[in-house]
Parts: C-alpha cells; structure tokens; sequence
C-alpha cells in the first residue's frame, strides 16, 4: 500500500466513455485549430486539404497503437504506464517526466493566450495586475476543482467539450454554403519541404489525445471505454478539422496573411457577429483544454509517485474526495510558476518531442507487450497487427528527424533534471527501506 493512503482506499471509478470522449476532444482541440489553417495554406496553398488527409492518417496509425495498449490496462499513468510494463521504470520515467513537463508548459502557454483572448471583451486584462489577477483565479478554479472530485471536473470537461464544438460546427456547416468555388485551385503544387513542413505543423494540432488515456484508474470500464472514446473523438476531430480548412479555403481569399483565419473567415460570410462567435469559441476551447491539462497532468504525477519513482505522497488521496490533492497542488503551483514568469516559450519546445517520445514508446509497447504472457489481453487489436504499429514507429522517427537542435537541446536538459529527482527518490527509499 502506498505509504499514507487509507487502508482500501483508491480512486474513483466514475468515468463514462462519453466522459473520456470529451477529454480527448478538449485535449486535442486546444488553439491550434484556430490559427494553423492560414499558416498551413501559405505553406501549400490549396494543397493544405491533403496535408490534413496526410497528417490525420499519420495521427491515425499512431492512435490505433495507443487504442490497443490502452485495452490492456486499467489503472492511471496512460503512456508512462504502457512504458513501464514494456520498457521497464527507466524509459518509463522518461516518458512521464516529459509528458508532466509538456503539460505544464503547454498549460502556461495556453492561460496567457487565454488571457490575451478574454482582453478583447475586457480590455483592462490585457496586462498588469489585473492579468496576474486573471491568471491566478484561473489556476485556483482549476485546483479547486480537480481536488472537489473526478465528478466535477468530468462535468465541466463535457460541458466545455460541447461549448467548444457548437461554434466549430457552426462555422464549418453555415460556411459550407459561402464557399466560392474559384477559390479551389489546384494548379501550383507545393514543394516537398513546404508541404511536409505543413504535415509536421498539423501533426501538433491533432495531439493531445494522450490526454484521455491518463486517467484510465477515474474510469468505469477503462479497457473498452478508452479505445472507443480514443477511436470516437479522434474521428470527429479529423471530419471537423477537414472541412474547416475548406471553408477557410472557399470564403477567405486573404487566408494566408491571416491572423486570426476563423475569426476572419466568420467575418467574411457571418460580419462582427461571427467574427466575436469564433472569438469566444476559442476562449471555451482554451478553457476545456486547461481544465484536461490540470487532469492529466496531475495523474501522471499521482501514477509516478505511486510506482515509486517520484516520492510517495504523491500517491497520497483526499479521504474524502479520493482524489491525488498533493499531486494535483503541486501541479497547479507549477503552471501558476510558469505562466507568471513568462518564461515557459522555453519549455514549450520540449513539448513536441515529449509528445514523440510518448508516441514512439507507445507504437513500440505493441509488439513488446505481445510477447508478454503475464500482461493482460488486448480488448481491442490495431487493424494491421505489428505491420501497423511498426509504422507508427516510423512516423514518429519522421517527425524526430524534423526537430531541431535547440528542441532536442531542451528535451535533453528537461530529461536530465527529472532523472535527478528520480535518483534521488530512489535513494531515499533503498536508505527508508535499510
């Protein structure tokens, strides 16, 4: 039993598969949505529309990976678990120390977009102390309710996932019948570099799904839920983020000057009024992102504490509430940290290939975990068997080759710090334990 845990005592089992849905759903769909269709189409033009076919069967192949290991297992940890059990607690740790990492910087970066966004309807939260104010009422909210219970966050996490697609729908059907079709030319193709670089942009916009594997230890029936949620909101994702590149396409003719390209887009077939609907859609986006962030982010902590390999009262649970309160405190103390400082833009590059080390393990973990008699049967196999996950595996080092030295810098440096700490927990407990 983990040292300070009740005797019996452990997490809630109250997650639905509609509950896991929408953490996939806000995990994924975050800001990028809203700024990469101009950026994508000043990279290859039209020829953007297969870029987002591109990567979305790249992200599929590598989901289809996570949805089989994900039927293995029933408790929290997601991608640091599926390490451990197919590459032992080194590679494990590895893996949920970048992730924590990614996570809280990815948190950082969002709440001050988010603040940034909501300064358009309050100008005064543009800076100063009432913007740390902001930053800081939002942390506590956040805090307060991932500590009040699994319930309450799952509840705000559905309603934020609704919140967020009612407005990208929205756009992407009325835009639908806006569209100019002399703006769908397909004469100039792209160059492979800019059309690859297009991919790899798209790539970031479609992750986030990890997110929902966290925390399989909250879920009712975690090895059939987590495949269908993964599977289910992964597919409404790559149908939205489709046709919401052709409506850019077919109604903004300036796309890629653009900015702000949804909100533009909306300006240019629904006025003002469309232009302030997609505006506060991304602040309802950036809200239900935020909120899965504390989630997963504070599980991974819960889970490598309660292996051991960061210390042990953060496995500790609330006796009332039965949730990880240490791990989910220090968590939220972290990203407050960082989004105060302003100085996360440099931990955000760790964030991409954190999320590639995660990948790369899991695709990895299919044909390992295969030949484990003592693992438990997969509920559900990756169409394709080990072919298909041998492939993820090449996605993933396709997308490595793209990183640069100062990610790979970054990721190292981060990596080496959290390998600290787990020394130093380990060292402690063989002292602890004589």
């Amino acid at each position: 039993m983990t040292p300070g845990r009740l005797p019996g005592q452990s997490l809630l089992r109250s997650l639905r598969t509609r509950d896991l849905t929408a953490v996939v759903l806000n995990g994924v769909i975050g800001a990028g949505i809203f700024g990469l269709p101009s950026r994508v189409f000043a990279l290859s033009g039209n020829y953007s529309l297969f870029a987002f076919l591109a990567c979305a069967v790249c992200v599929a192949i590598i989901v289809l990976s996570f949805a089989e290991v994900a039927s293995r297992f029933s408790e929290t940890g997601g991608p640091y678990l599926y390490a451990r059990e197919a590459f032992g607690p080194s590679t494990a740790f590895a893996v949920g120390w970048l992730l924590w990492v990614a996570r809280v910087s990815a948190f950082a970066a969002n709440c001050s977009l988010l603040a940034e966004y909501l300064a358009l309807f309050v100008p005064a939260l543009s800076g100063g102390p009432a913007r740390a104010a902001l930053l800081a009422v939002v942390v506590a909210a956040l805090t307060w309710l991932n500590i009040r219970g699994i319930r309450p966050v799952a509840t705000a996490s559905n309603v934020l996932a609704v919140g967020k697609l009612i407005p990208l729908a929205g756009f992407a059907l009325v835009g639908l019948f806006f569209l100019q079709p002399a703006q769908f030319n397909f004469q100039q193709p792209p160059s492979y570099r800019s059309f690859s670089l297009s991919v790899l942009l798209l790539v970031f916009a479609f992750t986030g799904f990890e997110m929902g594997m966290v925390p399989a230890g909250e879920s009712k029936n975690p090895k059939k839920d987590l495949p269908r949620a993964l599977l289910s909101g992964m597919a409404v994702v790559i149908a939205l983020y489709m046709v919401i590149q052709v409506v850019c396409i077919g109604t903004l003719p300036g796309l890629a000057g653009s900015k702000r390209p949804l909100a533009d887009a909306a300006a240019a077939f629904g006025g003002p009024v469309g232009a302030m609907v997609m505006a506060a859609g991304l602040v309802v986006s950036l809200a239900g992102n935020l909120n899965v962030l504390v989630l997963s982010a504070s599980r991974i902590l819960f889970a490598m504490g309660e292996q051991g390999d960061l210390p042990a009262p953060l496995a500790r649970l609330h006796p009332g509430f039965r949730t990880p309160v240490a791990a989910v405190v220090w968590t939220a103390a972290a990203m407050l940290a960082l989004t105060l400082s302003g100085t996360y833009v440099y931990l955000v590059t760790v964030s991409t290939l954190s999320r590639l080390v995660a990948y790369l393990a899991t695709c990895g973990a299919v044909p390992r975990l295969r030949r484990q008699a003592a693992v438990p049967v997969a509920l559900f196999q990756t169409p394709g068997g080990i072919p298909m996950a041998l492939l993820g595996v090449v996605v993933c080092l396709w997308l490595f080759s793209s990183s640069t030295w100062i990610e790979a810098r970054d990721t190292l440096l981060a990596t080496a710090f959290g390998f600290v700490l787990y020394a130093m927990t380990r060292w402690r407990a063989a002292r602890a334990g004589g």
